[in-house]
């Protein structure tokens, strides 16, 4: 089966004939609809704050009589939430050799894949870029499950690398958490979405999200469109193609995440969400650059600081200890 290999040469990495599929599905749905790697926001250091701030209760009994003095002073109190970036970095290499020899292909059977020589089409024209493609693609992965279940890491040395906080361990507020192991339902996840709306999340329909694996999924057809013999929906939320639901609290986009612990449903108000990006001065975001010469090896490595910005964390909720398969 294909694997990793260092540095790409004739025998590791040979040539093959016919159409090439691959083996890894590269979505990644949540840094997607979010902005991608080509996206988001711009960061001027490691760590990125932003501010929140709330409205006191609504009175039913502020009314002031005529005449009277000016009510005491209320001020609003801001506060601050804060993310690290994290430090993604690849390394590519080929050999001249290996890039000169782009006609020539493995036979199936031969103990040495040079030793045969067979006729037909290379799916890979350029090896280098090729390579570069798939790590971008791997990067793009990378960010993508630390988004999700990434836990927070702010070293006070270099000796540690920075983590960002994904949107699972961010959320602790709106939680629902069984201590047994308990199937999804309808009632849980409208109990959860009750808690987020009054606490200002969901309120932009288009963004307003529910992610999960793949059986929390299964459940989520059988709860709110099996059972209630509604046609499931579809739509578009920043070039990801998602199902809908309809619930009391409007239609939420379902998102299925290969990443998603296989027990929790997250719901999440994409519009407070951005990824957050440190540009390298002269280089931009995420960039190939060359590394110095060692040998007959062309080696480049990829580099990019990336961090998650999730907004206020009462605007997401989530369900844990699910149950993962049928009873």
């Amino acid at each position: 089966m294909p694997g990793v290999a260092a540095i790409a040469n004739t025998y590791n990495a040979p040539n093959f004939v016919g159409e090439l599929f691959a083996l890894t599905r590269p979505d990644t749905p949540f840094l997607s609809a979010i902005g991608g790697l080509t996206g988001g926001k711009r960061a001027n250091g490691v760590v990125h704050t932003w501010s929140v701030y709330d409205l006191r209760a609504p009175d039913p009994n502020r009314q002031r009589v005529e005449g009277a003095d000016a009510p005491a002073a209320e001020t609003r109190v801001r506060g601050q939430e804060r993310n690290v970036l994290e430090i993604h970095q690849e390394t590519v290499g080929v050999t001249y050799s290996r890039q000169a020899a782009q006609t020539m292909f493995a036979g199936t059977g031969s103990a040495n894949p040079n030793a045969a020589a067979i006729g037909g089409a290379n799916a890979v024209d350029n090896e280098m870029d090729w390579q570069t493609r798939q790590a971008l693609i791997q990067i793009s992965r990378d960010v993508e499950i630390s988004f999700l279940t990434g836990t927070f890491q702010e070293p006070s040395t270099n000796s540690t690398a920075r983590k960002t906080r994904g949107i699972l361990a961010a959320t602790t507020t709106n939680v629902i958490t069984n201590a047994t192991p308990a199937p999804l339902t309808e009632k849980v996840v409208l109990d959860l979405l009750q808690k987020v709306w009054e606490n200002g999340g969901i309120q932009i329909s288009e963004t307003a999200t529910l992610m999960c694996g793949a059986w929390q999924k299964r459940m989520l057809t059988t709860e709110f469109v099996t059972k209630k013999n509604y046609q499931e929906q579809s739509r578009n939320v920043g070039g990801v193609a998602v199902s809908t639901i309809e619930t009391d609290f409007g239609s939420l986009n379902v998102m299925p995440s290969r990443f998603m612990p296989a027990d929790t449903v997250q719901v999440v108000s994409l519009d407070q969400c951005a990824p957050v990006l440190l540009e390298t001065p002269g280089k931009g975001f995420l960039f190939s650059e060359p590394l110095a010469k060692t040998g007959a090896i062309d080696r480049a490595q990829i580099y990019g600081e990336i961090g998650l910005e999730y907004g206020p964390e009462i605007a997401h909720g989530k369900i844990t200890g699910l149950t993962t398969a049928a009873e």
